[in-house]
């Protein structure tokens, strides 16, 4: 299931080229990201690390194809993916999109690790909402 949300390049996101700096692009994603592990894993950032669960990154890839400018109204996607070795990983597909073209498109892979440390793992409602995600093929 594809995700998406629209957002509004601001002002002071953009370089002295007139260009949104490649250093906010992650941020949109992991807005959007964080909202749909929100909304449709029903995983709360807040709740779960009081209760010692925290949701960590482990990886990220990106690609820059075309760049966006003050104002651009934009789509930011994802898509969640199982990990092929069957590892307590989560995988992010995301892109963000201007007038139907991938402006940027990236993978972001996370787990979640105990608050005191430990191994990471998948908490068993998370692992209930993703056993039927597709796998990601690298």
């Amino acid at each position: 299931m594809e995700y998406s949300k629209n957002y509004v390049a601001k002002e002071e996101h953009i370089d002295v080229q007139e260009i949104m700096d490649g250093l906010y692009y992650p941020f949109y994603m992991e807005y959007c990201r964080h909202d749909y592990i929100r909304e449709v894993l029903g995983f709360d950032f807040e709740i779960e690390a009081k209760n010692g669960v925290y949701m960590v990154l482990s990886n990220y890839s990106i690609s820059f194809l075309r760049s966006l400018k003050k104002g651009d109204n934009f789509s930011v996607t994802c898509e969640l993916f199982a990990d092929k070795g069957g590892a307590p990983k989560l995988h992010f597909k995301q892109s963000i999109i201007l007038n139907n073209k991938v402006m940027t498109k990236a993978v972001f892979t996370g787990t979640c690790v105990p608050a005191t440390g430990g191994r990471p793992y998948l908490p068993a409602s998370v692992l209930e909402k993703i056993k039927d995600a597709p796998v990601l093929e690298v």
